[in-house]
């Protein structure tokens, strides 16, 4: 099964592809390499999801975040390819954080979109992970995801 029916079984609508907010572009390829911008939390209203883990979000909250990441990954992904069935692997993702100084669970928020991408692509979603926390994130976004991806 592909990539796309496992969105419908999921019951899973991605969002408009985000517009870049700065000079980049949201996805760059170069050969069988996807290479897919950073990606921050925006839910259906278009309001990013903004704080610090640990202060004024949870574990859970942050987790949250993360999986919204992940479909504004997925809604990039399947702009720059057609279609996400195009996707035969997930390499390598970079997970930051926007944490508290006392805070340590970088890895359970970042698991939200580590475990959306595995739903979605099976093992082929299974990748390189990077979980890391940071002071400041673009206009006080909680979480930023970035990923790079084998394509056919």
């Amino acid at each position: 099964m592909g990539a796309e029916q496992r969105l419908v079984e999921l019951g899973i609508a991605l969002p408009p592809p985000p517009p870049p907010v700065a000079s980049y572009v949201p996805a760059r390829r170069s050969g069988s390499v996807l290479y897919v911008s950073g990606h921050g939390p925006v839910p259906a209203d278009g309001r990013p999801v903004v704080g610090v883990v640990g202060r004024d979000l949870t574990v859970d909250e942050g987790r949250d975040a993360a999986f919204l990441c992940g479909l504004g990954l997925l809604a990039t992904m399947r702009s720059a390819l057609g279609s996400l069935d195009r996707v035969t692997g997930i390499v390598k993702v970079l997970g930051m954080v926007r944490a508290a100084p006392d805070f340590l669970a970088f890895p359970a928020v970042i698991d939200g979109c580590s475990d959306l991408l595995v739903a979605v692509f099976g093992d082929a979603g299974r990748h390189a992970r990077s979980a890391v926390g940071v002071d400041g994130l673009p206009f006080g976004i909680a979480v930023e995801i970035e990923l790079v991806a084998e394509v056919a």
